[in-house]
């Protein structure tokens, strides 16, 4: 009896299609049947009722869980999702991290990095000395405006790249046997901070010496060649510390190799470069050229010495006796001060003596006058205890020659 009141109560196995079609099934065998008593109470058939429905549910319940087995014993659907999702948390990182790794500007980190560094490793206020200093003196071989053509820039252009490159090998192999010393003056530069790698750092001295030698034979400029060489030469011995080399320890060497740099090799061979290579004429020393080499010559022995005095500390420690070192910093200083004032002084009285027009002498004279003046008046502003004052007032110094380097080639 019980089993022919599941099948023919009216709300039970509604919820699956297995319900419904046993109830359709029956319903015939149903409305036939003949209960022998109706003292079956109403309350006793709702709880029957709802028992039977209870059983249905667990059934369909385990025909569920049966469809979601994993095939051949692998574990149910869910242990399975659980597990998966689990590793994939933490096999395949998320898509926020994926795209703050792979967005451009931490590409562009690394390099920007590297950019800076190399920048700091050139000194770059020596190369655009350099750069100035190589303009002006291809300049001292222009007779005319109309010298100032196509043809100029091109020469000019011979002389700036190789030079760029052999001023990348010059200031860096100075770093690169200088690191010990560095880490007390100067703890800002690249390989002192650890920005560069010293292998990186070998790897661009090498290739910049190659490339500056190997450009300057190519274009066939003995002037430009002999520029390199010497420069090459000059400075790999002021600074490799092998024997009979590291000329840095003396000052006296020191103050030769910068006067003969800025004072003969390179006012000399990019004016001869120019005058004979690019504008084929005979060789003949200007005036001009005579008055720039006179400059240089008191500038570039001035700023031999004031170089050492902000790295008076770790020259002093690895046993460098420079000037500042044995004279001491304000005896140097001064002196320093009293050579840039006499160099300053011969372009004044050079361009006053000049038969230039008077707009150049005037141009002249002021270009000579302010430096000079700016000069001295900063003197009373410099700290000789302080390596940062002393650096600040040196690096000034550079920057005043570079404007000297914009009207030398005016005095005629």
């Amino acid at each position: 009896m019980d089993r022919t009141l599941v099948m023919s109560s009216p709300n039970v196995c509604s919820n699956t299609n297995g319900g419904n079609l046993m109830r359709r099934k029956h319903s015939t065998m149903a409305n036939n049947i003949y209960y022998p008593t109706s003292c079956v109470s109403k309350a006793s058939q709702c709880h029957r009722k709802t028992q039977i429905e209870c059983n249905l549910l667990r059934s369909q319940q385990s025909i569920l869980n049966h469809h979601y087995k994993c095939i051949e014993g692998r574990p149910t659907f869910q242990e399975c999702n659980r597990k998966y999702v689990v590793k994939a948390a933490h096999a395949i990182p998320s898509f926020d991290s994926e795209s703050h790794a792979s967005s451009p500007k931490n590409i562009l980190d690394p390099v920007k990095k590297f950019l800076v560094a190399l920048y700091w490793f050139c000194n770059p206020h020596s190369m655009i000395g350099r750069t100035l200093s190589a303009t002006s003196g291809c300049l001292l071989a222009v007779e005319k405006l109309s010298d100032i053509s196509p043809l100029f820039f091109i020469g000019l252009l011979q002389v700036l790249v190789p030079n760029f490159f052999m001023d990348i090998y010059v200031n860096g192999v100075n770093q690169l046997f200088d690191l010990e010393i560095d880490k007390i003056n100067k703890p800002f530069l690249p390989l002192v901070s650890g920005n560069l790698s010293i292998t990186n750092a070998v790897f661009i001295v090498a290739s910049s010496a190659i490339l500056s030698f190997w450009l300057s034979l190519i274009i066939g400029s003995w002037s430009l060649i002999w520029n390199v060489a010497l420069y090459f030469l000059l400075w790999t011995a002021y600074s490799v510390n092998v024997p009979l080399l590291r000329w840095k320890r003396s000052p006296v060497l020191t103050a030769m190799i910068m006067f003969s740099s800025w004072t003969l090799i390179f006012p000399i061979t990019y004016f001869l470069h120019m005058q004979t290579f690019v504008f084929k004429r005979p060789v003949v020393f200007t005036r001009s050229l005579i008055v720039s080499m006179v400059f240089y010559g008191f500038y570039s022995i001035s700023l031999a010495l004031s170089k050492d005095i902000p790295d008076i500390e770790g020259d002093t420690k690895f046993g460098i006796r420079s000037f500042a070192t044995r004279l001491g910093k304000k005896k140097v200083f001064w002196i320093c001060v009293s050579l840039f004032e006499v160099a300053f002084g011969v372009v004044l009285l050079a361009g006053a003596s000049s038969s230039s027009p008077l707009w150049i002498k005037i141009i002249t004279g002021l270009g000579s006058i302010i430096p000079a003046t700016i000069l001295w008046y900063q003197t009373k502003y410099v700290d000789l205890s302080s390596p940062d004052s002393t650096r600040s007032f040196y690096m000034l110094n550079w920057k005043l020659l570079n404007v000297a380097f914009l009207f030398l080639p005016l005095i005629r």
